[in-house]
Protein backbone atom coordinates (compact mmCIF):
# COMPACT_ATOMS: atom_id res chain seq x y z
CA UNK A 1 0.00 0.00 0.00
CA UNK A 2 1.31 3.42 -0.98
CA UNK A 3 1.68 6.11 1.67
CA UNK A 4 -0.86 8.93 1.55
CA UNK A 5 0.23 12.26 0.07
CA UNK A 6 0.52 15.11 2.57
CA UNK A 7 -1.56 18.26 2.25
CA UNK A 8 0.20 21.51 1.42
CA UNK A 9 -0.36 22.64 5.01
CA UNK A 10 1.24 19.45 6.36
CA UNK A 11 4.21 19.90 4.01
CA UNK A 12 4.70 23.50 5.16
CA UNK A 13 4.50 22.53 8.85
CA UNK A 14 6.93 19.64 8.46
CA UNK A 15 9.31 21.72 6.36
CA UNK A 16 9.40 24.36 9.12
CA UNK A 17 10.94 21.67 11.36
CA UNK A 18 13.83 21.18 8.91
CA UNK A 19 16.00 24.32 8.63
CA UNK A 20 18.03 24.29 5.43
CA UNK A 21 15.48 22.22 3.50
CA UNK A 22 13.31 23.79 0.83
CA UNK A 23 10.36 22.89 -1.35
CA UNK A 24 11.25 22.91 -5.05
CA UNK A 25 9.41 21.34 -7.96
CA UNK A 26 7.20 19.19 -5.75
CA UNK A 27 10.16 17.82 -3.80
CA UNK A 28 12.03 18.68 -0.63
CA UNK A 29 15.69 19.44 -1.22
CA UNK A 30 18.84 20.15 0.73
CA UNK A 31 22.53 20.57 0.02
CA UNK A 32 25.30 20.07 2.54
CA UNK A 33 28.90 21.28 2.40
CA UNK A 34 31.61 19.16 3.96
CA UNK A 35 35.33 19.59 4.63
CA UNK A 36 36.60 17.43 1.78
CA UNK A 37 35.65 15.09 -1.02
CA UNK A 38 36.33 12.10 1.22
CA UNK A 39 34.01 13.48 3.94
CA UNK A 40 31.27 14.07 1.37
CA UNK A 41 31.69 10.54 0.02
CA UNK A 42 31.44 9.10 3.54
CA UNK A 43 28.21 11.01 4.09
CA UNK A 44 26.78 9.66 0.82
CA UNK A 45 27.49 6.11 1.98
CA UNK A 46 25.82 6.86 5.32
CA UNK A 47 22.74 8.30 3.57
CA UNK A 48 22.59 5.25 1.30
CA UNK A 49 22.52 3.05 4.42
CA UNK A 50 19.69 5.10 5.93
CA UNK A 51 17.74 4.89 2.68
CA UNK A 52 18.11 1.10 2.62
CA UNK A 53 16.93 0.87 6.24
CA UNK A 54 13.85 2.98 5.43
CA UNK A 55 13.23 1.35 2.05
CA UNK A 56 12.92 4.89 0.67
CA UNK A 57 15.42 6.46 -1.70
CA UNK A 58 16.16 10.00 -2.84
CA UNK A 59 18.02 11.48 -5.73
CA UNK A 60 21.44 11.80 -4.15
CA UNK A 61 24.25 13.82 -5.73
CA UNK A 62 27.90 13.88 -4.72
CA UNK A 63 29.98 16.91 -5.63
CA UNK A 64 33.58 17.62 -4.71
CA UNK A 65 32.73 18.64 -1.14
CA UNK A 66 28.93 18.73 -1.33
CA UNK A 67 26.05 16.31 -0.99
CA UNK A 68 22.60 17.17 -2.33
CA UNK A 69 19.28 15.39 -1.95
CA UNK A 70 15.97 15.72 -3.72
CA UNK A 71 13.16 13.72 -2.13
CA UNK A 72 9.61 12.70 -3.01
CA UNK A 73 7.64 9.45 -2.98
CA UNK A 74 7.46 7.68 -6.35
CA UNK A 75 4.81 5.22 -5.14
CA UNK A 76 2.53 8.15 -4.22
CA UNK A 77 2.66 9.60 -7.72
CA UNK A 78 5.60 11.87 -6.90
CA UNK A 79 3.79 13.53 -3.98
CA UNK A 80 5.37 14.22 -0.61
CA UNK A 81 4.58 11.77 2.19
CA UNK A 82 5.70 11.10 5.74
CA UNK A 83 8.42 8.85 4.28
CA UNK A 84 10.12 11.88 2.76
CA UNK A 85 10.21 13.77 6.03
CA UNK A 86 11.33 10.69 7.97
CA UNK A 87 14.26 10.40 5.57
CA UNK A 88 15.06 14.11 5.84
CA UNK A 89 15.14 13.95 9.65
CA UNK A 90 17.42 10.91 9.59
CA UNK A 91 19.75 12.62 7.11
CA UNK A 92 19.89 15.72 9.33
CA UNK A 93 20.98 13.55 12.25
CA UNK A 94 23.68 11.91 10.15
CA UNK A 95 24.89 15.25 8.78
CA UNK A 96 25.79 16.47 12.26
CA UNK A 97 28.10 13.49 12.75
CA UNK A 98 29.83 14.20 9.45
CA UNK A 99 30.36 17.89 10.24
CA UNK A 100 28.17 18.97 7.34
CA UNK A 101 26.82 22.51 7.09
Amino acid sequence: MSPEPLSQKDVEERLAELPGWSFEGGRITRSFRLGSHFAATAMVVHIAQIQEELGHHSELTLGYDTVSLSVHTHSAGGALTTLDFDLAHRVEGAAVGHGAV
